[in-house]
Formats: C-alpha cells, sequence, structure tokens
C-alpha cells in the first residue's frame, strides 16, 4: 500500500471545486486497495476584493467573460448538470423561490477551515469544508458573515460555534491562512480546484474521476511504498 498525501487548493463558492472533489471521492474508492490517501483542504480565493454585501453571480459571471445574462445561465445550467451527474448536486435546496446566486469574500471561511484543521485534523476539515458548500449552494446562506460561518461551524459534529466565533477573531489565524494563500500563488496555483499530490504532481480541474484515479495510479506507482 502507497501512501499519498494531497493538498487540494480551493474555494467554498467554486462550483467546479465540488464538482472535482466528488469525483475525486470516486477516484479514492476505485484505488483503495492500493493507495491510502490522505487530503487537506487550502486556501484559495476567487474573490478576494468582494465587498462585504457580495454580488449577483450571474452578473458578475457574464461580465467577466462577456457573456450575456443568457449565456451565463446556460453556463450555470451546464455546470449543475456536472453537478448533478457527480452525485454532488448544487441546486438550490430550500423553500420558496430561490435567492440570487451571490458571489462572497471567503476569507473568513478560509480561517475556520485552517483552525478546524489545526485543532480537530483533516475529517473535520472535511465535512465543514462540505458543510460551506452545502450553505453556500443549496441553501444560499451569506458565507461572508461571520455569525453565519460560526452557526455552520456549530453543526459539525466536533466544532462549537462559540469556538469558531473565537477562531474568526484570532490575528494570528489570519496571517497564517494569508501566508498559505500566498504559498499557493508561489507554488503557481492560479485556479482552482487544483490538486497537489506528494508535494511534487499538480493535476487543475474537475478531471472525472476515472483520469484522477489513473493519476493516483501512476503516481502511487513513482512513490516509495509503505508496509500495509
Amino acid at each position: 500500500m502507497t501512501e499519498i498525501d494531497v493538498e487540494i487548493w480551493s474555494d467554498v463558492m467554486c462550483p467546479w471545486c465540488a464538482v472535482g472533489y466528488a469525483q475525486f471521492t470516486k477516484a479514492m474508492e476505485m484505488v483503495a486497495d492500493e493507495v491510502a490517501v490522505t487530503f487537506r483542504w487550502m486556501p484559495f480565493e476567487l474573490d478576494p476584493d468582494a465587498p462585504a454585501e457580495g454580488g449577483n453571480a450571474l452578473e458578475h459571471l457574464a461580465e467577466k467573460y462577456g457573456y450575456t445574462l443568457e449565456e451565463a445561465a446556460a453556463k450555470r445550467d451546464q455546470m449543475e448538470a456536472a453537478a448533478e451527474e457527480a452525485g454532488f448536486p448544487l441546486t438550490y435546496d430550500g423553500e420558496g423561490n430561490a435567492p440570487d446566486a451571490m458571489r462572497w469574500n471567503t476569507f473568513n471561511a478560509h480561517k475556520l477551515l485552517r483552525w478546524a484543521l489545526a485543532t480537530k485534523g483533516p475529517e473535520v476539515q472535511t465535512a465543514l469544508k462540505l458543510a460551506f458548500f452545502k450553505a453556500h449552494f443549496r441553501e444560499r446562506r451569506n458565507i461572508s458573515d461571520p455569525q453565519v460561518l460560526a452557526e455552520i461551524a456549530g453543526e459539525v459534529p466536533g466544532l462549537r460555534s462559540d469556538d469558531a466565533s473565537e477562531a474568526l477573531g484570532d490575528d494570528t489565524l489570519a496571517t497564517a491562512t494569508r501566508l498559505e494563500t500566498e504559498r499557493g500563488r508561489e507554488m503557481g496555483i492560479t485556479a482552482v480546484p487544483s490538486f497537489v499530490i506528494a508535494n511534487k504532481y499538480l493535476l487543475q480541474g474537475a478531471q472525472g474521476a476515472e483520469n484522477f484515479a489513473k493519476a493516483l495510479r501512476n503516481i502511487a506507482n513513482m512513490e516509495p511504498a509503505e508496509s500495509a
């Protein structure tokens, strides 16, 4: 059995990060008899200059890529279809009409993800990451609001809202998160999702479970094996 460490650079409001994670999870299941994968989430901000009040996601997509609103909506529908196929639905799941999809400043969310990793380990960090995905895409909650973030953390087994609120006020944690973000830039992480495997190999995008599994097997064959 070969043990492989993976860093997943992503943002909590990145839909393709959710799709890529779902595909990567299936890939890990496909190679479970050959490769033991340990992974953790790393910070990448899609919109670090986003204002506190956020902004309309569809309008931002249209402006960024020169789409009409109709074209942007079609791109969104394609993404949601891909998410359904990957087994990680991202469509609104609340009551009544769906609120507008928003873009938020996600720095505080990344602070809490780093805090969860440092205090509880990668499994709890992943549970918090998935809770953030759900809150943003399926519930349309404001994931830039510290109170909302603390509430979401309190819904994750092993975490408490009060502790999350305290972590959000920790300047040392903010500095550490910024340093990790800068490390990603220095490594050449310019788009997400990005999977850095064994601290050497970079896979970018939602590549599909089969391609991820093939990459994990190939990399495992190049890495020293550990005794099972």
